[in-house]
């Protein structure tokens, strides 16, 4: 599934943003607020491509700590894990969905990559959880 923002040449600005999630873009807002609060030089970013569309993510100054996928109502999550990272992941007390896909998700060099849907909040503190893993790993 592309993203509902598909036109290259127009990056998205917020209120198309809003429109296009809906009521999840209050999620979308708590985990761009959430990484700021805990990595506080992190930056946006919005990146396009063809098989996509645009996405967003915020990054250190090393790696992409989490991408935002936006579909049409409702956006992913998007991680990808290092090893100590997906350790970290199957120690924690995130859902066990989400420590199945994970474990399902075929490993890579830069490591495995998972996609989570937010269509409410049931799964907010879930993601929290993931940021700060990823960021201690």
């Amino acid at each position: 599934m592309k993203s509902v923002f598909t036109d290259k040449g127009s990056e998205p600005k917020d209120e198309c943003l809003k429109v296009a999630l809906g009521a999840t873009y209050e999620f979308w807002q708590t985990f761009v607020d959430y990484v700021h609060a805990v990595c506080p030089k992190s930056i946006d970013e919005w990146s396009f491509s063809k098989s996509g569309g645009w996405s967003f993510r915020l990054k250190d100054n090393r790696r992409a700590i989490i991408y935002l996928l936006p579909r049409d109502g409702f956006f992913k999550v998007a991680f990808v894990f290092g090893q100590k990272a997906t350790d970290g992941v199957f120690k924690s007390e995130v859902a066990t969905a989400i420590r199945t896909e994970l474990e399902s998700a075929k490993a890579y060099a830069e490591g495995r990559g998972i996609r989570v849907e937010v269509k409410d909040g049931g799964i907010i503190n879930d993601i929290k959880n993931l940021i700060n893993i990823k960021l201690e790993n």
